[in-house]
């Protein structure tokens, strides 16, 4: 089978390293020994199992990306940046002409989605690309879609721990606090508990190897009187569970492109379901 060749967006990030990582080993893949990088950094490679990586500015990120696109057809983006750069990131892509998996959370993503489709663009778009914790999102969309109103007048309390490094709330939360919504909870996104204190975090019971790298979350919903309670959560320890989901992604998207698609902007549920 032919490689794929990959470029991984983020890099000298914890999450663009430990993709490429495993990137290297994946048979199914010919990863570019290059990163494209934020206007922050100033290291001229990154190092990944032994293999110098360079790191592009985005000074240079268009014109790389358009010969890159020339010397491997069929090149993905996999995109582990920065909240703040993804529309942008997005953008560049769109404009290269170079298909991508944005697994990078925040920005605008309706804002995101809608320019994929409009400049004729193929994406994976995901706020969680961990398979599992998808499909449990899943659940809940089909819950929320079945029972809308199911908790009408419940109160909800989520909490979210992730590494001091990360600026936003997760994506995920965001996520599965729309599904309660949906089923009739009144919470507002702003009220989510965002955890970054490792002080905290240890009093949570994170464990000390992974308080530079974790997601754990938990949402608990009661009924008006307080008589019925319910309690979900999903606890990541390190990074490498999100490898599998954004190697399926890149598969997935490679199989689109040979198909012909254009102008649409999958979800992971897309890539589990094989659509």
């Amino acid at each position: 089978m032919k490689k794929i060749p990959v470029l991984i967006a983020g890099m000298p990030g914890n999450m663009g390293r430990i993709i490429a990582g495993h990137a290297l080993f994946d048979s199914r893949f010919f990863v570019v020994e290059a990163s494209l990088t934020g206007p922050e950094i100033t290291e001229q490679t990154c190092k990944v199992k032994e293999k110098d990586f360079e790191l592009i500015g985005p000074k240079r990120h268009f014109e790389f990306l358009t010969n890159l696109k020339k010397q491997h057809p069929g090149l993905i983006v996999v995109d582990y940046t920065h909240p703040s750069a993804v529309n942008a990131n997005a953008g560049l892509y769109c404009k290269a002409g170079v298909p991508f998996v944005m697994g990078t959370t925040g920005g605008d993503r309706q804002a995101l989605v809608a320019l994929v489709e409009q400049s004729k663009g193929i994406a994976v778009i995901a706020p969680n690309m961990a398979k599992q914790i998808v499909a449990f999102s899943a659940m809940m969309e089909y819950a929320a879609s079945s029972f809308p109103g199911l908790f009408e007048g419940w109160s909800l309390d989520v909490t979210e721990s992730h590494q001091q490094g990360k600026a936003d709330t997760s994506g995920t939360a965001k996520a599965i606090v729309g599904c309660f919504k949906k089923m009739g909870v009144d919470f507002d996104i702003a009220d989510i508990c965002m955890l970054r204190d490792p002080v905290r975090q240890r009093a949570l019971g994170v464990p000390e190897e992974f308080l530079s790298g974790h997601g754990w979350h938990t949402y608990r919903i009661a009924s008006p009187d307080k008589t019925l309670s319910l309690a979900f959560s999903h606890n990541v320890n390190g990074r490498d569970v999100y490898y599998p989901g954004t190697a399926d992604a890149i598969v997935f998207l490679n199989k689109k492109i040979a198909q012909g698609v254009l102008g649409q902007a999958f979800s992971m549920i897309d890539v589990l379901k094989g659509a």
